[in-house]
Parts: structure tokens; sequence; C-alpha cells
């Protein structure tokens, strides 16, 4: 048996085989088939006929019937309450009301919770004027779900219109036990107004306000008090609840309420009072609408300063918001700051100030202080300059320069301005303190060129020579310092010093602008007129270089020189110029002195002289070359001027053969043109 069983679980039904698999010839869509359906639809069944009665055993029979089909459903499914609401529905329709009261009741059993059932059966009883009944009912309702506002309403209405003010009273102080939502309230507030009651509708506001706490509830308080003449108790209600929501959950709806409020009450001055003072504690994404009330407001019974001042309010709050967001941002920092020096408070300005120079930039590099550093400037003139406070001032230069990270890096500008308002102070000490103690901590240039010359200006001669040893130290390569420290000593009529110090500048190894010391010198030794130190100057110098300028500048010195020989010395001078010069690379430097000397033999040289100088002159010649690009590439070609000298044609065969061969070319193109035109040439002879 266990094997038979074991084939029976195993079976597997055949299926059907589709013999013949082509396409029906009548194709048969759903839309079809569904139009079919529809036209096909059989006749609906014809509604069964009405019935008379005509006597009580009848009745009897008709409604055991009726019962028997409504506890049939009902016993089938008890859980659906519309059974049990048809089946007591019914059962009043045949004015068996004490039946269908015991049919709620039992429904009541199964789900107590049904909102519908219970609506059902009071309405059930009002409608009979079984108003006992009904009470008892709303009781039970709103003692059994306390949280269904229907049921109270209801309640409520009932009793009301039965003429019960104090039962709906009592109803009511029953519901707000239960602290429902806020139309509630509303409806024992207008419920007691319907009577009159506008002490009692005072009290429900205020146990309303703390049980719903939002600023549209405490807003109705008011209007309630305004609406019925109360203007000072309406004033209270504002105040206490600008108290009562303090500035930690300040609300613009609420103060544009209350200033509309003293507005309508011509308080003109109250109205100023109190957008100024939300506007102080709201951001600006927060005060949009308050800030569009307040200048409607100013328009309409402001002067020019007051609307102004709404503007600067406005823009206020803009800084403050990107502040807020970015406060790196300098450029912020100072359109902020430009706006409250405007409005002329010190104590504000001075807050703002602070807060600006507390965003130090995070990273200790000078470019992202650049920037920073002028709130510290700004601040410290405005202390000086508009608040007249010294004291101050001194405090804010301090305070910056001992933040700055000098080690790193350090803004000249800071210790000169420093320094320069303690001159102005009339405090020559400190000055000369911050100055030095800026040397020694991040020498600069500036600063030793700045403090050299306060101390030129007041004639401290030695703390000048000892300034300029100290910046020499710290700068040895800087030209300018040796020249200025020189042109010193010869105003001081210390020559030998002068000279030392340039013999020491030359010396340098290394130097920033050596062409402008060297002829710094050389104009030195001309001044004293000490020609021959002059001549031993320009030889050390074209022993450094040869560059044209030099050979030019020393010709033209001995042309100057004044003395006899001057010309010849001058000539000679041009001459080794030019020996020294061809093997130069540069043709332009070599033609330019050729141009210099031409011009100097042309004032000065007899004819002889000038011709030997034009025999010297190159021929110019035009080139090509290959251009290319930054990347490598060839870039096409471009045409320069190439200069042949005659010295350097002598020493190159192949230029005497090219010259030779354009001349013949010359040669053949006449010989071709007094061909093509033989009457021509005729004419010429």
């Amino acid at each position: 048996m266990a094997a038979s069983a074991l084939t029976r679980k195993q079976w597997i039904p055949k299926v059907a085989k589709v013999k013949n698999k082509a396409p029906a010839e009548v194709q048969i869509t759903a839309e079809q088939l569904l139009r079919e359906a529809k036209e096909r639809e059989l006749e609906l069944l014809p509604p069964p006929p009405h019935q008379k009665i005509t006597d009580e055993e009848e009745l009897n029979d008709y409604k055991l019937r009726k019962r028997k089909t409504f506890e049939d459903n009902i016993r089938k499914n008890r859980n659906v309450m519309s059974n049990w609401i048809k089946y007591a529905q019914w059962e009043e329709r045949v004015k068996e009301v004490q039946r269908a009261r015991s049919i709620y009741e039992r429904a009541l059993d199964v789900d107590y919770r049904n909102i519908t059932l219970w609506l059902k059966y009071a309405e059930m009883e009002m409608t009979n004027r079984q108003v006992n009944h009904a009470r008892n009912i709303w009781d039970r309702a709103i003692t059994t779900l306390p949280r269904v506002n229907q049921f109270w309403y209801k309640y409520t209405y009932m009793e009301e219109m039965l003429g019960n003010v104090a039962g709906s009273r009592q109803i009511f102080e029953r519901w707000m036990e239960w602290q429902p939502e806020e139309q509630a309230w509303h409806s024992y507030i207008n419920f007691e107004l319907r009577y009159q009651e506008v002490d009692r509708a005072r009290c429900i506001h205020e146990r309303f306000v703390h049980v719903h706490p939002h600023v549209k509830n405490w807003i109705k308080y008011a209007r309630f008090e305004e609406k019925h003449g109360y203007l000072a108790c309406a004033r209270r209600v504002y105040e206490r609840a600008v108290e009562f929501f303090g500035d930690e959950h300040m609300d613009q709806h609420l103060y544009v309420a209350f200033a509309k409020f003293e507005e309508k009450q011509k308080e003109f001055e109250r109205v100023r009072v109190i957008y100024k003072h939300a506007l102080d504690r709201l951001s600006q994404q927060q005060a949009q609408e308050l800030l569009k009330h307040y200048t409607t407001f100013e328009k309409k019974f402001g002067d020019r300063q007051a609307i102004e001042d709404i503007i600067v309010s406005k823009r206020r709050l803009q800084y403050e918001e990107q502040v807020k967001a970015n406060p790196y941002n300098y450029d912020t920092w100072f359109d902020y700051l430009r706006l409250v020096e405007s409005d002329g408070e010190p104590n504000t300005v001075r807050e703002v100030y602070e807060r600006a120079i507390a965003s130090v930039p995070p990273i200790p590099e000078k470019r992202y202080w650049k920037r920073y550093i002028y709130l510290w400037i700004s601040y410290a003139l405005y202390e000086e300059l508009e608040a007249k406070d010294p004291e101050r001032t001194r405090q804010v230069y301090q305070a910056c320069l001992k933040l700055i990270p000098h080690k790193k890096f350090t803004f000249a500008k800071m210790w000169l301005l420093y320094a320069q308002f303690e001159i102005r102070q009339k405090n020559l000490p400190l000055a000369r303190r911050t100055l030095g103690t800026s040397i020694g901590k991040c020498p600069k240039n500036k600063l030793f060129k700045v403090y050299i010359e306060l101390e030129l200006q007041l004639r401290e001669f030695d703390r000048c020579r000892k300034l300029y040893e100290k910046f020499l130290e710290f700068a040895p390569e800087n030209c300018t310092s040796w020249i200025k420290f020189a042109e010193l000593e010869t105003i001081l009529g210390d020559m030998e010093r002068a000279r030392a110090i340039y013999e020491l500048a030359i010396s340098q190894p290394c130097l920033d602008m050596p062409e402008v010391l060297w002829k710094s010198y050389i104009d030195f030794e001309i001044q004293q007129e000490e020609y021959e130190k002059t001549r031993s100057l320009y030889r050390r110098l074209l022993q450094r270089t040869q560059h044209v300028k030099v050979w030019i500048s020393f010709a033209q010195f001995e042309l100057c020189a004044g003395t006899e020989e001057s010309l010849t010395q001058c000539r000679h001078i041009y001459e080794e110029a030019n020996q020294r010069m061809r093997n130069c690379e540069e043709k332009e430097e070599r033609l330019l002195l050729l141009k210099s000397w031409r011009n100097f033999e042309y004032e000065f040289g007899t004819e002889s002289q000038k011709e030997r100088v034009d025999k010297l002159m190159p021929e110019q010649v035009k080139k090509r070359r290959k251009v290319q690009a930054e990347d490598g590439s060839d870039a096409g070609w471009e045409e320069y001027h190439h200069y042949i000298f005659p010295e350097d044609a002598a020493d190159q065969p192949n230029l005497k053969l090219l010259a030779m061969a354009k001349r013949w070319k010359k040669e053949q193109q006449e010989k071709d043109a007094t061909e093509q035109d033989p009457g021509r040439g005729r004419e010429e002879e």
C-alpha cells in the first residue's frame, strides 16, 4: 500500500496537446469580446411586487420574515455594523423603538468604538424626542470615547437647542478638561459670546493661550479684547505675549500685529519702538514681512530720517546674514562698517569692529591676511580721527602687532602707521622704539627707509649712519641704499667716507642694479673733478662689461673733460671700442657705437677722418629665418635686417663672391632692358 501511495503522489496529469497550431481565419480581439458581452447581457430581473398588508396577522408574518433575514445577516457576520444599523433603522420605521434600542445596545456590545453607531443611536432618540435617553447615550459616548470631538459638538448643540445653557456650559467645561484642539476652544468662546458673557470668554481665552501657546492664539486673544473695547487689556495681552515668547522664540507676526494695534491707536512712537526692538533681534529671513510693514508705516507717518533709518536697518540685517554665513568675507565686513560708521554710534561701531577683527584668518599665510589687516587699520583710524581717543588707538595698534605672526611674515605698513601715530602724538621715543622693534623682529627695506627718513628730518646724522649700516648688513645687494648712504656722506662733506662707501659697494659679489651704482660713483668723481680716478673707474668697469653704452659714456666723458687732448683721447676710445666689439655677436650695438663715432667726427673731425668712419659703416641686408612656436612647431618665416661690416667682409671671401654675383645680375637686367627697347637706348645716346 505504501508503494501504491507513492505512485499516486508522483502521478502527473497529461497536458492536452494542440494538434493544429495554425492561426484562426477570423481573429477576435478583447475589445470585440467585451462589446459582444455587453450586447448579449441578460435582462435585469424585475423588482419584486409591492405587497399590501391588510390585517395584523399578515403584518406579524412580514415582521417575522424581515427579522429572521436581519438576524441571519448578523449571524453570518456580526462585525459588519451596517447590518446592525439597517436592522435598527427598520425597527424604528415600524415604530418598534424599544426593539431598535435593544439592537443598538447589542451592536455596542460588539463594537463600542464605532462612532457611526453612537451617532445613529443618539439621532434615533432625538428624532423620537427621547431627550433623557439621548442625554444618557451622549454621556456614555463622551465617557467611552472622550477624544471624538463630534460627540461633544452634538451634545452641546442639543443642550443649547433645548435652552439648557447651564448644561451646555457644564458639558463644555468637561470637554475642556481633556485639552482638545483649538477649534473646540473657539466653539466654547463663541458659545459664551452668544449669551454676552464677555468675562467668561476672557477666562476661557486665558486658559486657551496656556493650553495652546501659539502666536496666532495670543493675537486672537488681543483682538478679542480690542473688538470689545478693552484697549488697555489688549495692549497688556500683546506685552504678555512678547514677554512669554522672549528672544528665543520670537515671531514677526506677533510684532506686526502689535504694531498695527498701536498704529490704530495713533501711538506712532510705540510702533517705532516695537519695530526696532524686533528688527534688532530677528534675522533677515525671519523679518521679511516685518521690514515690509515697517517701511510702509514710515512712508505713511515718518519723515525722511526715519525712512533712511529703516533702509539702514534693512541693510544691516543683510550684512548680518552675510557675515554669519561667511565670517571671513572681509569685503562684507568693510561694507557693514561703512554703514554703521555713517550712523555715528561709537559703541555700535566698536562692537562691529571687534566682531570683524575676531575673524582671524585660519591659515598663517600672508595672502590670506592682506585683506584682513585693513580691518585693523580702519579700526585704528576710526578711533584716532572719529572717536578722538588716542589711548584706544594705541591699544588697537599694539593688539594688531601682537597678533601678526612676525616669524612667518609681517606688514610694514602697520609698524609705520603706529610710529607715525606716535609722532603725531609727539611721543618720539615710543615711535623710535616701535621702528627699532620692527627692524629687530622683521627687517624690511621699507622700514629702514622710513626710519632713516625720519632721522634725516630730525637731523640725527649719527643715527642715520647706524641705520644705514644695519640696512646694508641686512640687504648688501641694494644699490639704492649704497647710493643714498654715499650721498648722505657727500652732503655732510666727508668725501673720503663717501668714496669708501662706493668702493665697498662695487666690491659686493651680488647687486640688484650695478649699472646705477657705477654711474653714481662715476658722477660723484666727476663732480669732485677727479678725472684720473674717473678714467680708472671706467677702465675697471670695462673689465667687467663691454657694453656699448659704457664705451659711449667713456668717450663723452673724455670729450667733456676740457683738456687739450680731449678730442684725441675720445677718438682713441672710439677706435678701441670698435676693435673690441668686432667679435661681438650683437651687430646693432656695434652699429650704435659707429653712429656715435660718426656724429663725433662730423662735429670735430676732418674730411679724411669722416671718410674713414663712413667706410666702417655696415651694409644692411634683408634675410629670412624660420620661426618656431612655443610648442616647437614651425610658425613660418620672418624677415630681419643683417649688417655686414667692411672689416668682416674682407675676412670672408664668400661675401665678396656674393657681391660680384649681385653686380653681374644687375648688368644682365640692364642689358635685357636695352634689347627690348632699342629706341629708348638711342634717345639716351
